[in-house]
């Protein structure tokens, strides 16, 4: 069976994009997402400078998608991949989040998470994870 189309290459490995069915959002959250990309928390804005516009291996990403009753930080269409910034908000509502992951685990999606504090003072290795995550991830380095 072929392999789905391939997206990037990193360090020599072939990444692959995902089928994701079309996901449900919220009309409503609309505005909501909106202000949440203009209010900008740095964490996400310096994540987002490296990230944009295809910066990142020339992967796609969106900020502040809606998916269902959620917005999440960044989602990756092509890989159906949700990369969340959790900062001292998400201390209190694990049982949120743990249900929201659960929704979007649902959607055969897959999250990532990143600390907040990390990605303000860590970001070169916060990437390089994040580089090495969606290669074990959606990639492999032979071409069968």
């Amino acid at each position: 069976m072929p392999h789905p189309a391939i997206l990037t290459v990193i360090d020599g490995v072939f990444v692959y994009r995902r089928e994701i069915n079309p996901l449900p959002a919220n009309i409503n959250l609309r505005n909501r997402a909106k202000s949440l990309r203009k209010a900008g928390v740095l964490s996400e804005v310096i994540f987002w400078l490296h990230v944009k516009n295809g910066l990142f291996y020339k992967i796609d990403f969106d900020r502040q998608r809606i998916i269902g009753n959620y917005i999440v930080d960044f989602y990756v269409k092509s890989l159906g991949l949700v990369v969340e910034i959790d900062g001292t908000s998400h201390n209190s509502k694990l049982e949120y989040d743990l249900k929201r992951d659960e929704f979007m685990k649902n959607l055969g999606l897959i999250i990532y998470r990143i600390s907040d504090l990390r990605v303000r003072h860590d970001l070169g290795n916060v990437l390089n994870e994040l580089k090495d995550f969606i290669k074990n991830e959606f990639g492999d380095s032979c071409s069968d």
